[in-house]
C-alpha cells in the first residue's frame, strides 16, 4: 500500500481521492509516521423501505380495536 506524507496529500488530494475510488488505497503519514488510510467506500447501504413483508403477512381488518377492552379496563373504564 502507497504512503504519502501530508503535505503530498494536501498538494495532490483529488488525484489520490480519484485513485482511491478507483480501488488503489493509500496510507497518509505526518513525520514518517502512519496517520490514516484512505479507502474507498463500498456500495451505498439500500434502505428498509415500508411494505417489505407485502403479502407475506395479514393484518386482521380489527387490528386498531385489538384489546380495547382490556385497554379501557386498565384505566377504569367500562367496554
Amino acid at each position: 500500500m502507497r504512503t504519502v506524507n501530508i503535505h503530498e496529500a494536501k498538494t495532490h488530494l483529488s488525484h489520490l481521492v480519484d485513485k482511491a475510488a478507483n480501488g488503489d488505497a493509500f496510507v497518509i503519514a505526518k513525520a514518517g509516521r502512519p496517520m490514516v488510510k484512505v479507502i474507498p467506500l463500498g456500495e451505498p447501504a439500500i434502505p428498509q423501505r415500508l411494505g417489505f413483508m407485502a403479502g407475506q403477512i395479514r393484518v386482521p381488518d380489527d387490528f386498531n380495536r385489538m384489546g380495547e377492552d382490556a385497554i379501557l379496563a386498565l384505566f377504569g373504564e367500562q367496554p
